[in-house]
């Protein structure tokens, strides 16, 4: 069975860093695309990034682009996102996300979340 659990959220104040991490196990880790989403209050999950198992080609939203780094370490079966410059609007639920596919794809559309670790950033 395949599992996500995150770790790494926390309070930071606005300017700071955090690195999130999701660790997968149920599951032949290299094969497939990973992706972080996050949800804030009163709004849509919306995807943040993706990183593709095939060439390790990354993909950001435009609104953490140069602030935000996904990787992934295929030796731990772990999923990093490293952000940086944290503004208040980032403040959310942050979602670990399988997609069965070696490529992101056009939407990023994911088959299997994690419980989701928040992120609140103050001001």
């Amino acid at each position: 069975e395949a599992r996500l659990v995150e770790s790494g959220g926390g309070l930071v104040q606005a300017g700071g860093s955090l690195r999130l991490s999701c660790a997968a196990s149920g599951f032949i880790f290299d094969d497939y695309a990973f992706g972080w989403f996050r949800q804030a209050p009163g709004k849509e999950r919306e995807g943040v990034s993706c990183i593709s198992s095939s060439d390790g080609s990354t993909y950001y939203a435009d609104s953490v682009k140069g602030r935000f780094t996904i990787s992934r370490d295929n030796a731990k079966n772990t999923v990093y996102l490293q952000m940086n410059s944290l503004k208040p609007e980032d403040t959310a639920v942050y979602y670990c996300a399988l997609r069965w596919s070696a490529t992101c794809g056009t939407s990023w559309n994911a088959d299997y979340w994690g419980q989701g670790t928040q992120v609140t950033v103050s001001s």
